[in-house]
């Protein structure tokens, strides 16, 4: 899976554990100076850093002899450097959005061409509900394989409901909604927070369901017949048959755990809230996650409640149109830096971008803070209750103490405008956290958070009876703060 979080090991696991350091170091250096020894003597190339971990993962899980492999695609699909396996057991699209255009294509329907190019003749594949027309793309692209599939992976579906089971391509199955795996059993537990989550774990139960019965598991779980209201005459993919869930399935939905997504710290008066969402329809998930799961919250008894975006986004991604999503969450203040996790990242390899210089991604930083602003004025301008903010501006000064850049925070502004820039995620969080928060220092007194801005948040912020921070945009983000919130992440 990709990105990593903390650290790149996360991205091989075996039994649900990154592999150890030990294994890691080992086989990272035998992939590698075979591949020195074999490349090409003209071009001199080796696999860039995405493709050298796919063969790299690849080769640890051939030599530990695994049982099953689930690989993620990197971006994409039809050309990622993933999709050399040429018969996989099953395969899965999960909901579309629209992210890396430059690559993908500014539509859906690209996108799901992208998608679809990991269908392999005869190997069934699942999708869930889609747009009418991505859908009909990926039905388009499995037809291209030329499948005999003819529900032919052992469903065991009874005819005369409709189905097409002479048809010689129908590779691909639209997964039913959870509720129906419900019917006649009690409400199913997630361990992932978000409505998003239903229509994973539908496609997750299929994609199991369907490798359990390929090795010949018993006790699977009944079928459930197509109720005639669902017929499949007329849909664009046939939808597959609910099934009765094994005690082992419901428990897996149940203890599903992933850090970075939808994720809670509760420490002390400091509330962190986690999300890796970082598309129009993962961010609208977000919202959806946080307002339920914070802003419905009775206020404290004891005290005022200051609420704290922190955001970045990275690559190609429309900022502006993700930004004003979160508008509605009424942020007191919204808080912008690089992925860095320090000014200084040479002691942190594993979540250093070669890519990208501190001066680009300070530069970003300054776009997102004057979006903010312009999205919050415009705000105002609807809504007569908000006070008038006044204009933020941010300047960058050199430290030649540090040897780095510095961003002076904003000028003073009031309740529900201010918007902060930092030049690292450590400066960002002990100016959040002001030292309530155990895991963090206390901020420094002078430097970065001299600026009249920061010191007036500072205040609000050690007063409140409860600070509520919302981490999203940027997975790497994410991991920057998890890094720095649970240093057990790091060993």
């Amino acid at each position: 899976s990709s990105p990593h979080l903390v650290q790149v090991r996360e991205r091989i696991r075996i039994n649900g554990r990154p592999i150890s350091k030990d294994l890691f170091n080992k086989y990272f250096w035998l992939v590698y100076n075979r591949l020195e020894e074999t490349k090409d003597p003209v071009h001199a190339s080796m696999p860039a850093y995405f493709r050298f971990l796919t063969i790299m993962a690849f080769h640890v899980f051939l030599q530990e002899k695994v049982d099953l492999a689930v690989v993620e695609v990197g971006i994409g699909g039809t050309y990622d450097c993933t999709n050399i396996i040429r018969e996989p057991v099953v395969c899965g699209v999960s909901s579309l959005g629209i992210d890396h255009t430059s690559i993908l294509g500014d539509t859906m329907e690209k996108i799901a061409w992208q998608k679809g190019g990991i269908f392999k003749p005869g190997v069934p594949a699942f999708t869930v509900a889609q747009p009418e027309r991505p859908l009909e793309v990926l039905r388009e692209r499995a037809q291209e394989r030329k499948v005999s599939c003819c529900w032919g992976c052992g469903w065991g579906v009874p005819h005369g409901r409709g189905l097409s089971l002479l048809s010689p391509q129908c590779p691909l199955y639209l997964c039913p909604e959870l509720d129906d795996f419900e019917e006649g059993c009690r409400a199913l537990e997630l361990g992932l927070a978000g409505a998003h989550q239903r229509s994973n774990a539908a496609l997750a139960l299929q994609l199991a369901r369907t490798w359990l019965q390929r090795r010949g598991c018993q006790g699977l779980g009944e079928l459930k017949e197509v109720p005639p209201s669902t017929e499949l005459l007329g849909r664009p993919v046939p939808l597959a048959p609910a099934f009765q869930l094994t005690d082992e399935m419901i428990q897996g939905l149940r203890d599903t755990e992933w850090l970075g997504r939808t994720q809670v710290l509760s420490h002390g008066p400091v509330t962190w809230y986690l999300d890796g969402a970082h598309t129009t329809s993962s961010i609208q998930a977000c919202v959806r996650w946080f307002r339920q799961a914070a802003l419905n919250q009775d206020k404290p008894h004891d005290g005022s409640e200051v609420r704290v975006l922190l955001f970045n986004a990275t690559g190609d991604r429309d900022t502006a149109a993700l930004l004003k999503l979160l508008v509605p969450c009424h942020f007191d203040y919204a808080v912008f830096c690089p992925n860095f996790t320090e000014v200084s990242v040479a002691n942190n390899a594993d979540q250093q971008n070669f890519n990208v210089t501190l001066e680009n991604a300070l530069t970003r930083c300054l776009e997102n803070q004057r979006t903010w602003t312009r999205l919050l004025e415009e705000k105002v301008g609807q809504d007569p209750w908000l006070p008038s903010p006044l204009r933020v501006g941010g300047l960058l000064q050199p430290a030649p103490s540090r040897g780095s850049l510095l961003l002076v925070p904003p000028a003073p502004r009031p309740l529900n405008s201010p918007a902060l820039v930092f030049p690292c995620l450590a400066q960002a969080l002990r100016w959040v956290a002001q030292g309530r928060d155990p895991h963090l220092a206390a901020p420094v007194a002078s430097g970065a958070h001299s600026h009249p801005a920061a010191s007036s948040g500072a205040v609000l912020l050690r007063e409140a009876a409860a600070v509520r921070v919302l981490v999203t945009g940027s997975l790497h983000l994410v991991g920057g703060v998890l890094r720095l919130l649970d240093p057990m992440l790091s060993q």
